[in-house]
């Protein structure tokens, strides 16, 4: 419910995505005059499009391995994630009146499995709350006198908040707002910012044009895939550039830091999954009769169209002999030679590093303005992880605010 008295502060957001949105309710909540400012005609567009497939808020794994999915940077999420972890926003969800459910691989999504309604809900009560929106306003820095600079459809419109949150998003997905523009503007302020790199992204490959022609856009599945003793079992997408998929996302990091070091990575494909090499071996060294190989390969190993195309791409020189066939079918291994481009990936990687931060994310060379979301500098795979990261985050940046100014 709004505050029955006056707004004692004025704090400024920007940036309309789910960290933002978050940092707005507490800020509304604790009395603050809250004034949202974003680039797009509208609010939560990434959160949109990320829920056309179905809206994956969080995953209902154990704690301990939830922590697990953020690599290098668990420490400095694990804090947030103890104030707002996964059970506390399913009870958030379902506090703007949206059941959720659990499904079979652990997942968390709305009854409906859409993200709209949510958004629809939300919007609803933060503007009940006070929460003012400004649309199509692109921040463009600080003036001379610390305020802030936006550019709008009017011309440029410069506000001095009495506290800020950025929620500005990584640099993938421009077109729905979150294009990395903000990156040369801290810097500019000499806060250390790492590179922005895809993550959960594609790889390319230097397939043939035959296979190229041929195999583009066909899954392959099922399939177990690992790289450095990780494992990933689902399907894959065969794309005309390499491959991506659910199972490559979740490697994505580690490949692509392979990349950046050796300048490929090779990723190892169990293309018979379920099936061990000694048994393969001894079906694949059947006598063939007047089957042709590629009757073999599929009567005898499940092996046909785009898996039979991968082991004829990589390791044709194998198909002459069961062992070494076996042995290939368990681990074919696939080169990748690059990332997909940063604006093709689901998120991003690298941000504002936490040094910069304070224990409340407020940038400790501005006081006053604090960073949450997608902009800071940690990643995870998809499964609900950067959802419940960058909420939790959002919490914690509107209580920081809160106490700063409390404190002054």
């Amino acid at each position: 419910m709004p505050s029955s008295r006056a707004p004692s502060h004025v704090v400024a957001v920007i940036g309309g995505g789910p960290a933002g949105l978050m940092a707005a309710e507490v800020l509304a909540g604790g009395g603050m005059q809250v004034e949202v400012y974003d680039a797009m005609p509208s609010v939560g567009r990434k959160f949109l499009m990320a829920g056309k497939g179905g809206m994956n808020i969080t995953h209902s794994e154990p704690l301990e391995r939830f922590l697990s999915r953020y690599g290098a940077r668990r420490e400095h999420i694990a804090p947030l994630l103890a104030e707002f972890g996964p059970e506390a926003l399913r009870a958030w969800v379902q506090g703007l009146g949206i059941a959720t459910f659990v499904g079979s691989s652990g997942r968390v999504f709305p009854s409906d499995m859409k993200a709209a309604p949510l958004l629809r809900a939300w919007l609803h009560r933060l503007r009940g709350a006070g929460v003012r929106f400004h649309m199509r306003q692109r921040w463009l820095g600080w003036d001379a006198e610390g305020g802030l600079r936006f550019a709008g459809p009017l011309g440029e419109l410069r506000v001095r908040p009495d506290a800020v949150v950025l929620a500005l998003g990584g640099g993938s997905w421009a077109r729905l707002g979150s294009d990395g523009a903000w990156v040369p503007l801290l810097r500019g302020r000499g806060i250390e910012v790492a590179p922005l790199l895809p993550s959960n992204c594609g790889f390319e490959v230097g397939w043939s044009a035959h296979f190229r022609s041929r195999f583009a856009g066909q899954p392959v599945k099922p399939v177990v895939v690992s790289f450095d003793g990780l494992r990933q079992q689902g399907e894959l997408m065969i794309t005309a550039q390499g491959i991506e998929g659910g199972v490559v996302y979740a490697l994505s990091a580690p490949l692509r830091e392979a990349i950046a070091a050796q300048g490929q990575a090779v990723l190892y494909l169990d293309l018979v999954p379920g099936r061990d090499e000694a048994r393969l071996t001894a079906d694949l060294a059947r006598p063939r009769g007047r089957d042709s190989l590629a009757k073999h390969l599929r009567r005898h190993a499940g092996i046909e169209g785009v898996k039979a195309g991968l082991v004829r791409e990589f390791a044709a020189e194998a198909l002459a002999d069961p062992a070494r066939l076996a042995s290939v079918l368990k681990a074919l291994p696939l080169p990748l030679l690059a990332t997909r481009p940063l604006d093709e990936a689901i998120s991003s990687a690298g941000g504002v590093r936490f040094e910069e931060l304070d224990g409340h994310l407020m940038l400790r060379a501005v006081p006053g303005v604090f960073c949450a979301g997608e902009m800071l500098d940690w990643e995870a795979p998809t499964g609900g992880y950067l959802l419940t990261a960058c909420f939790a985050s959002g919490k914690a940046a509107g209580r920081g605010v809160l106490e700063w100014l409390t404190q002054r």
